[in-house]
């Protein structure tokens, strides 16, 4: 059987995003300067800009929803995008799952307010294993999915990492994307899946967590050196193909022969920059996208840049996601950092 397509499951929201004239101290006011609903989570983020940047083969969601308005609307445009929803579950034990974006306008920087709701119930049951056909399976993000983040009993093995292991056993290629909490779960919950993953997306903060290398110099910028440093460390914890790590000024790519490649943002303009709620998945998706379409990771990652670019110039996560070529375009217009 030839596997073809993504599937992506994990956390299904709708962002309520909010822009501010800047973030206020605790007890302080801002002004909101205007609001948004749109698609939020990592499988809806990622699977919605493959759509609109015109990949080909077949797009599929998993998950759970609730049974309301929110839930239509992600149905909705999930159709209106082409992706396969007949593994979306609704629920009436919850509402659908919703995230209050709090984006300053001044520094583009965002803080986030979630409601777990109907995505706390994914679990091993609605995943039907046994007939999943996709080449490459996405799951995000972890530390936010409550059922799958859980042990197996009294074991200090993940209800993901054995949905990760099942999935791989098929022959499909497993992606997994964390969320940035502010908490010690990191070396707690993540370290049982990373043998079961082929693809892992992280930042540079969840990278410190994970890891205990610290990323950052004293004046907040990422450090080059400490970043490879801390994905050869992931490698070592058991992820099997590539560690992809982004950061503010570009993204890092290690194989599993540690094997670095290293790809600089693009210099957008700060006046044509909306919001960057969407960025980490938008450069997921053109990832994901690369290595489906068994690119050289060179332009795999100069994909991922380029449309994680794209999605700066709209306040939603995908709205102003491009074609592919388009947002290749973009690399040569505003260059590298």
């Amino acid at each position: 059987m030839v596997l073809q397509g993504i599937t992506a499951s994990g956390n299904w929201i709708i962002d309520r995003t909010k822009i501010v004239d800047d973030y206020p101290p605790q007890d302080g006011l801002c002004n909101i300067l205007s609001t948004y609903a749109a698609n939020g989570g990592a499988p809806y983020n990622v699977l919605k800009a493959l759509s609109k940047m015109g990949f080909q083969s077949p797009l599929k969601g998993i998950g759970v929803i609730g049974n309301d308005a929110e839930g239509e609307l992600i149905l909705n445009d999930c159709k209106e995008h082409k992706i396969q929803t007949t593994e979306l579950f609704k629920t009436s034990l919850s509402n659908t799952s919703y995230t209050d974006v709090m984006t300053s306008q001044k520094t583009g920087r965002r803080t986030f307010f979630h409601y777990r709701g109907a995505n706390a119930l994914l679990d091993l049951e609605h995943f039907n294993v046994n007939n999943m056909d996709c080449k490459i399976f996405h799951l995000g993000y972890l530390l936010l999915l409550d059922k799958l983040d859980s042990y197996l009993g009294n074991s200090k093995v993940t209800r993901a990492s054995q949905l990760l292991g099942l999935i791989q056993k098929k022959g499909i290629k497993t992606s997994v994307d964390l969320v940035s909490e502010n908490s010690n779960r990191f070396i707690k919950i993540i370290p049982s899946s990373l043998p079961f993953v082929n693809y892992l997306f992280l930042n540079e903060y969840e990278a410190e967590k994970i890891t205990g290398v610290q990323c950052l110099c004293d004046n907040g910028l990422s450090d080059i050196s400490r970043l490879q440093k801390a994905a050869k460390v992931l490698l070592d914890m058991g992820v099997q193909d590539y560690v992809f790590l982004h950061y503010p000024s570009g993204a890092i790519a290690i194989d599993k022969n540690k094997t670095i490649t290293i790809q600089k943002s693009l210099r957008i303009p700060s006046e044509l920059i909306k919001g960057t709620s969407g960025a980490g998945d938008a450069f997921t998706a053109g990832v994901l996208y690369g290595l489906h379409e068994d690119y050289s990771v060179k332009k795999t990652l100069q994909i991922g840049v380029a449309t994680a670019a794209a999605s700066l110039f709209h306040q939603s996560c995908s709205e102003s996601i491009l074609p592919i070529n388009r947002s290749l375009d973009l690399i040569t217009k505003y260059k590298t950092i």
